[in-house]
């Protein structure tokens, strides 16, 4: 008969066996992750262990990041301001011992061998200062502005070379907030030099290669590119597109090409063989005049656009161009590098020639013959040597600055030449010139004049105190020079002052008013001039200046220690209008200097310098420091947000270690039961259901 095996049981062995090794490895697997959370601390280690948590994760580690970097960014900056407030320091130090030496040496009580010896002193100073000026951290030189890379002062030509540019580099402390972590132009350590401010407006014509970028437009609002249109002789309307075009002869072009063809559609002729082009600063048209008719072509704006009226080819009213009238208005080109000299209307249209440079005891004379542009210029004069910079200002005209620091041979002149065609007057870069302002002389002290003086007994006013100077000619006539305020603006009002009172007082006096001249040289070095007509009887002795009321003036003017010209009959003053850089080296080279010619009155002027270089000096440090003390806070805000974000991160990311060994127990305990089920499932066949 047959049998059931006694091993079958409900459901087949494969099936069964599946089930609990599932089961089994589903433990296991939970058992396994558990492991891992317990090893490693975390409660997700990858994305597929929570999605929610896992991205939130992604954005907290990428603020972390970006929260460390910052961190060490701010700990950089920390550290250069640092070392920038010790540099500052330091050389406070180094000039109030200059300082000390200067006001020890001021009086009686000092000898010419004891100045002497303290002038080594302050060249030591000298040298500890340019260490500190040139002061490096990791971020490069902290003196050195926008340059960090190299060094910001060197010797040169006997004096110190500044070379650093722009106003510094900058941490960004976020919220649109940044301090300076480098000093530069105009810092405390160095500086260039009041440039030689041009007085000529050089008033540049309007070129086919003039970009519209460089144009103020003939509203003063610069160029709104667009289209415009035109129409001839009443006729329709034709538009032209602008809004792509760079140059004005791209706009001359444009506008001469879209005439022509409108003088092929209509067979009428409009321009002549001259086209649109530019004449002085506008454009210009050269119309045709067909028949002894005077048609008009004029220029229209659409919509809301500006051009036409931007580029002078039309106003609010009816501008028109004619035959008669072929020249657009002004469109005020301003001055660039690449304006060619020959568009230079404010210079006479006759080319450059040479003009003397002299500074740091030398003298170079160049020839600007040569240059085709404000750039070739620009090269010429600061590839004579000289470490002088060529800039424009923003009034469109041009600037030279002397970067280079040191004694009175630093000093900057800029001479016309015998031949130079008085290039530099033209330029408006001399030196010593009519347009020259009185306040730029003796390094920017000026002139003293005395004005409303008081006779200490009656206290009444009393016009003799108010005498600068008398002027003594050779036949004993005697002129006195009294200065107003408004006399001593410029080069030009000062000698309009003195020939004016000279010509009175010869005048009464009984004498030609031609027998006095006070002037300029017309080129080459020296200061004021006073002539007098040696041809004149009686003319026997040389003119001489004598200072009067204690007054300042006589010496502030270099006429003091001018030299006679018997050819010219002329005393020729020094040049006081000479350029130098206002600095802590160029104080300490005129303290040393004074020491060593045992110049009183030059070192108390030194001294005065320093001074003024410490109150500079102090205020860097202020600045430092509360710069210093913003970045610290930034870094104890940036150290909470670190915090806080890791805070979050811990929640998010670290195991609960209490709640993991709670369930690694569990899933042991599972484990064991399920390895016991599956075991006594197995072993259970169809008799045990019978039973």
């Amino acid at each position: 008969m047959s049998m059931i095996p006694s091993s079958l049981t409900r459901v087949p062995n494969m099936l069964a066996a599946r089930v609990g090794v599932a089961q089994i490895n589903r433990t296991n697997l939970a058992l396994f992750r558990v492991t891992e959370q317990l090893s490693t601390g975390l409660a997700v280690i990858r994305p597929s262990d929570d999605a929610v948590k896992a991205a939130a994760l992604l954005e907290l580690e990428s603020r972390l990041a970006r929260t460390e970097q910052r961190s060490r960014n701010l700990d950089a900056a920390r550290s250069t301001l640092a070392t920038l407030d010790d540099a500052l320091s330091q050389a406070q130090d180094l000039l109030l011992e200059a300082k000390s030496t200067a006001q020890a040496q001021i009086g009686i009580g000092s000898n010419p061998e004891e100045r002497a010896t303290q002038a080594t002193i302050i060249e030591s100073l000298t040298s500890g200062l340019l260490r500190l000026a040139n002061t490096s951290t990791i971020l490069g030189h902290v003196f050195a502005g926008d340059t960090p890379g190299r060094p910001p002062v060197e010797s040169f030509l006997g004096g110190y070379r500044f070379r650093a540019s722009g106003e510094g580099m900058l941490a960004d402390l976020g919220l649109g907030d940044s301090v300076r972590l480098t000093l530069g132009d105009n810092g405390p350590l160095g500086t260039s030099s009041a440039r030689v401010r041009g007085t000529a407006d050089l008033n540049p014509g309007l070129t086919l290669d003039t970009r519209l970028a460089d144009l103020d437009g003939a509203r003063g609002l610069g160029i709104d590119r667009g289209i415009v249109e035109f129409s001839y002789d009443g006729g329709p309307r034709v538009s032209v597109d602008l809004s792509t075009a760079d140059t004005v002869g791209q706009v001359a072009a444009r506008l001469t090409a879209s005439i022509r063809q409108h003088e092929t559609q209509t067979g009428r002729t409009i321009l002549g063989a001259g086209g649109v082009g530019v004449a002085d600063g506008a454009f210009s048209n050269d119309l045709a005049s067909p028949g002894g008719s005077s048609p008009q072509l004029r220029f229209f704006d659409t919509g809301a656009g500006t051009t036409a009226r931007d580029l002078g080819l039309a106003d609010d009213s009816s501008f028109a161009f004619t035959p008669a009238a072929s020249q657009g208005i002004e469109t005020n080109p301003r001055l660039t590098w690449l304006t060619p000299i020959d568009a230079l209307r404010g210079i006479g249209g006759s080319p450059l020639g040479a003009i003397r440079l002299s500074a740091h005891g030398h003298t170079r004379t160049v020839d600007l013959g040569a240059a085709s542009t404000m750039q070739d210029v620009r090269n010429l004069i600061e590839g004579s040597g000289l470490g002088l910079r060529v800039e424009i200002a923003p009034d469109g005209t041009v600037s030279v600055r002397n970067t280079v620091a040191g004694g009175a041979a630093t000093g900057l002149a800029i001479e016309d030449t015998d031949g130079g065609g008085s290039t530099a007057s033209r330029l408006g870069i001399r030196t010593l010139d009519r347009g020259t302002r009185l306040d730029a002389f003796n390094d920017g002290r000026g002139v003293t004049i005395a004005d409303g003086g008081v006779n200490p007994d009656t206290g009444d006013p009393d016009p003799a105190l108010d005498v600068e100077f008398v002027i003594r000619l050779g036949n004993g006539a005697r002129i006195e020079i009294d200065l107003r305020p408004a006399d001593v603006v410029s080069v030009g009002t000062l000698l309009d002052a003195i020939n004016t009172r000279a010509a009175a007082q010869l005048a009464s006096q009984g004498f030609p008013t031609t027998l006095f001249r006070a002037s300029i040289p017309d080129h080459g070095p020296g200061g004021i001039v006073l002539t007098q007509d040696d041809t004149f009887p009686g003319m026997t002795d040389r003119l001489a200046v004598e200072p009067r009321n204690n007054n300042p003036a006589a010496f502030q003017l270099g006429l003091m220690d001018a030299h006679w010209d018997a050819a010219s009959a002329s005393l020729i003053g020094s040049d006081r209008a000479k350029v130098r850089v206002d600095g802590i080296f160029t104080h300490l080279a005129d303290l040393r200097e004074a020491l060593l010619k045992d110049d009183t009155p030059g070192i108390a002027l030194a001294s005065e310098g320093i001074e003024r270089a410490l109150e500079r000096l102090a205020q860097s440090r202020a600045l430092v420091g509360g710069y210093s003390t913003r970045v610290d806070r930034e870094v104890d805000t940036v150290e909470q947000r670190r915090v806080l974000d890791e805070t979050f991160r811990s929640r998010l990311r670290d195991a609960d270690y209490a709640e993991v060994a709670s369930r690694f127990a569990l899933l042991q305990t599972q484990l064991g039961a399920g390895l016991r089920v599956a075991a006594a499932a197995n072993s259970l066949s169809l008799l045990d259901f019978l039973r």
